[in-house]
């Protein structure tokens, strides 16, 4: 049985802005967690993170830019496992942008989970994408001097 993670939110900026924090290393490096992702169809990238035991994870998920259409659409693959070389989760990342009056409508697709085998996986990335987005909502907050 599949299962998958949707998510929206709505940032009172334009689609550029958000779009920034989903395609630039560095921004994604401050809400999300270490890479070397470009832009660029066909472009494998990692993201690194610290181990975390529970879910049997190595820490390093392997991606590849799947498609983009800025400033609206970014799909990339997301696998991972224990270090084995054998990838535990085989899934799908797919954010698109939709500009919207005041604003833009920011949709989050995770697919590809298998309830069987990994519900822990999907259980602690819906919340963790949750938490993490929200930090995108801190980051693009003005700065007050």
């Amino acid at each position: 049985m599949q299962k998958e993670i949707r998510h929206q939110w709505f940032f009172p900026h334009p689609p550029e802005a958000i779009w920034a924090y989903l395609t630039d290393s560095e921004l994604l490096t401050q809400w999300l967690m270490p890479n070397d992702f470009k832009p660029i169809p066909g472009h494998r990238f990692m993201f690194r993170t610290p181990p975390y035991a529970k879910l049997d994870f190595d820490g390093q998920i392997f991606c590849e830019v799947l498609e983009i259409q800025e400033p609206s659409k970014l799909t990339y693959s997301w696998k991972y496992g224990s270090g084995d070389g054998q990838m535990r989760v085989d899934s799908v990342v797919e954010w698109t942008l939709h500009p919207e009056e005041g604003g833009t409508k920011l949709n989050l697709l995770h697919s590809g989970f298998n309830l069987t085998t990994n519900i822990m996986d999907f259980e602690a990335l819906n919340g963790g994408w949750l938490s993490n987005v929200k930090k995108i909502e801190n980051l693009l907050l003005p700065k007050t001097v």
